[in-house]
């Protein structure tokens, strides 16, 4: 069975949305519209799998080299992401210090995204543009103070993040690093989502970075300091989760800052994000134009 995947692309200056094949894509803006404008409030409406029914066995109307992928969910309310969560990652800073008792966490905007095969962008105030592949949660079910028995039963759907970071900007200040994660176009989601059905599908996925070929992070989900349930349950027990929401899971060790000397991205360059049972998310590098 071939797992159903859900893009928004953009194609002759219109916004559209549908399922992705391995050769085009399937428009299913025009008949499901009405009902659900973007792939948002299909999540919200629990109509993912509907959607991959509608598309089955349809031929492309789209070559997927003639459409622009976007970030899948258009205009989320919170794109929440989770820092130092993967058991290598926290030794990586070279601190001494336990595995932390809480996640850390901040916010990024819609603008500091881009879409698959779209380039992410070195900004003029720093040459320290740095990678971070991690698998994303797409809420589908709002919710407060969500049990961790119940917390899988809010999620809609899986994706892929590149959480490009600044890296020298994130330490501009004591107590946040939001600068350094919100330039515009530094990091990427998609390419599409993949609705989520049990729990199997998550638990144990590889998730691995390449930049030019060379694997650079490789750990898997399983791994997680802070698993799934427990993030939806912290995350819910101070702001409420609503459909779209993205949550941004956490990435392995291997970020270029990390090295020695630190392997920044710099324009040419090509990362791919890559998770078992999802796909792979691949941007190039520009610099930001004068």
């Amino acid at each position: 069975m071939t797992t159903p995947r859900l893009a928004t692309y953009s194609v002759n200056g219109a916004m559209r949305y549908g399922a992705a094949t391995d050769t085009g894509i399937v428009d299913l803006s025009a008949r499901f519209a009405k009902d659900y404008p973007s792939l948002r409030e299909a999540v919200a409406a629990g109509a993912l799998m509907k959607l991959a029914d509608a598309a089955a066995g349809r031929s492309p109307d789209h070559a997927l080299d003639a459409v622009a992928l976007q970030p899948p969910i258009p205009s989320p309310e919170k794109t929440i992401c989770i820092g130092v969560n993967y058991p290598d990652r926290n030794a990586e800073y070279k601190d001494g210090s336990d595995a932390p008792k809480y996640p850390s966490m901040f916010l990024r905007v819609p603008r500091s995204f881009v879409g698959h095969n779209a380039p992410l962008v070195r900004p003029r105030a720093s040459p320290q543009l740095d990678y971070e592949g991690e698998l994303v949660l797409v809420i589908g079910k709002a919710g407060r103070h969500i049990p961790e028995s119940t917390a899988l039963d809010h999620i809609a759907a899986v994706s892929l993040c590149n959480e490009g970071t600044i890296r020298d900007w994130v330490r501009h200040a004591k107590f946040n690093v939001t600068q350094g994660k919100n330039f515009d176009s530094t990091g990427s989601l998609g390419p599409w989502i993949v609705p989520y059905t049990t729990e199997a599908q998550i638990a144990d996925i590889r998730l691995t970075t390449r930049v030019n070929g060379e694997t650079r992070q490789d750990d898997r989900t399983s791994r997680l300091i802070f698993g799934f349930r427990y993030l939806i349950n912290y995350i819910s027990t101070f702001t409420t989760l609503v459909p779209g929401d993205i949550i941004v899971t956490g990435t392995p060790t291997g970020a270029g800052a990390r090295f020695d000397p630190p392997r920044y991205l710099k324009p040419g360059d090509v990362i791919e994000v890559e998770a078992e049972g999802v796909g792979v998310l691949r941007n190039g590098v520009v610099d930001e134009a004068n």
